[in-house]
């Protein structure tokens, strides 16, 4: 026993850049194209279109966007939850500023929030009960004109 923590103090002594927090590979998460989401107005013209990631479990609603260092103009995240609820997000572990669309179960947007802050535990609620949140980069919803009370109409592919 004496001999293998002799080895573990050699071994720190010798490599002590060994724990050093910048030798830990960070993971990221690669785009994955699960589905096609529109956004029109009211009378049925097209806004913009992009192509989705879908998160319909808890731990892919739970993660996210989080530890994605990019995302490309025409890319955006679905959350999907059960029902209509209050819905509420953070940005903690996010590195890239989102716009975020939470639309309700008639696929209306009722509520936006737009250029959230990065790794902020700031809450971003719902207005009204929302079945799905889509995320976007930040600056979409502006380049779009998005507007609460548009459709929105997707695939899924997953």
């Amino acid at each position: 026993m004496t001999g293998v923590l002799i080895a573990a103090i050699i071994i720190l002594f010798v490599f002590p850049g060994i724990l050093n927090k910048e030798n830990i590979e960070e993971v990221y998460y690669m785009f994955q194209k699960e589905g096609e989401l529109t956004i029109a107005d009211s009378i049925g013209m097209q806004k913009a279109r992009i192509d989705l990631e879908i998160a319909d479990t808890d731990y892919e609603r739970q993660l996210g966007l989080m530890k994605r260092v990019s995302m490309e103009e025409k890319q955006g995240m679905l959350f999907i939850f059960p029902d209509d609820a209050m819905q509420s997000f953070w940005m903690r572990n996010t590195l890239i500023s989102l716009d975020m669309i939470f639309i309700n179960s008639n696929k209306t947007i009722v509520t936006i929030h737009k250029n959230t802050k990065v790794l902020s535990d700031q809450s971003y609620p719902s207005t009204a009960p929302a079945q799905y949140v889509l995320e976007v980069n930040a600056g979409f919803t502006a380049k779009h004109d998005i507007q609460v009370g548009d459709h929105v109409g997707w695939t899924n592919t997953k």
